[in-house]
């Protein structure tokens, strides 16, 4: 399983990157979840990040295909290995048949476990839209994490789901060190965390032995995956 980091300017990059971090994941958690990061923050944290790692970038909440595709073309150029979006409107869920990425750049569609029937929809969205993987993240950040809200028989079963329908699986929501391993030995692809990785909370500082911390809790105490492997960003959206 990889360790995604999610940061909010060049400096916490740095510290992600110091302390060992397989995806660093660009985002404002000022605004929500996924809050969408400003395409001048991202450049920098792209800048600070070189080749080293794959670089994904929240998008927020999507209205339509065609402001996904926008956005998207606009992150690929900057660096963006991977997007992220939500699904919220019923207007997107009817429109998802056009791809909204070319191949170049993967598509991660996300659901809240905290929204009602979001987790159970996502994979036939995500299915029709040319996403290489799924994100089961949390909406609300005061309220209960992920493996508060959903048991662990119920996020295997979500994981196992995505695999089936040929899509990595990717899992949030206020994880912490402990939760790490737990989400590892239940299929999970990918874990995200921010809070966990902060000092002073999810709208605090990454610091590089936290995140150090975190990878050693998943007994990953090696070097990190690099962009510049020829096969990184191919073994992540195959879900290995």
């Amino acid at each position: 399983m990889h360790l995604l980091v999610s940061v909010a300017d060049a400096i916490d990059a740095r510290e992600a990157l110091a302390g060992g971090a397989d995806i660093i994941d660009a985002k404002d958690p000022s605004r929500g979840a996924l809050g969408a990061v400003a395409i001048g923050r991202f450049r920098r944290i792209a800048e600070a990040v070189g080749r080293s790692r794959p670089l994904s970038a929240a998008l927020g909440d999507a209205d339509d295909w065609s402001a996904v595709r926008r956005d998207a073309a606009i992150f690929a150029a900057a660096g963006a290995s991977f997007v992220k979006v939500a699904v919220h409107s019923a207007r997107l869920d009817g429109s998802c048949g056009a791809r909204p990425t070319d191949r170049e750049l993967r598509l991660v569609v996300a659901a809240y476990a905290d929204v009602p029937r979001q987790a159970d929809t996502i994979f036939d969205i995500a299915v029709r839209a040319g996403a290489a993987g799924v994100l089961l993240d949390t909406a609300d950040k005061t309220a209960a994490g992920l493996c508060g809200l959903m048991t662990a028989r119920a996020i295997e079963r979500w994981i196992a789901r995505a695999h089936a329908s040929g899509l990595f699986a990717a899992v949030a929501g206020k994880l912490t060190a402990h939760d790490l391993p737990a989400v590892r030995d239940l299929g999970a692809d990918i874990a995200g965390v921010r809070g966990a990785a902060c000092a002073g909370g999810r709208t605090g500082r990454i610091t590089a032995a936290r995140v150090r911390a975190l990878r050693e809790e998943l007994g990953q105490r090696g070097d990190p995956i690099e962009a510049n492997d020829v096969d990184a960003k191919r073994t992540i959206a195959a879900g290995a």
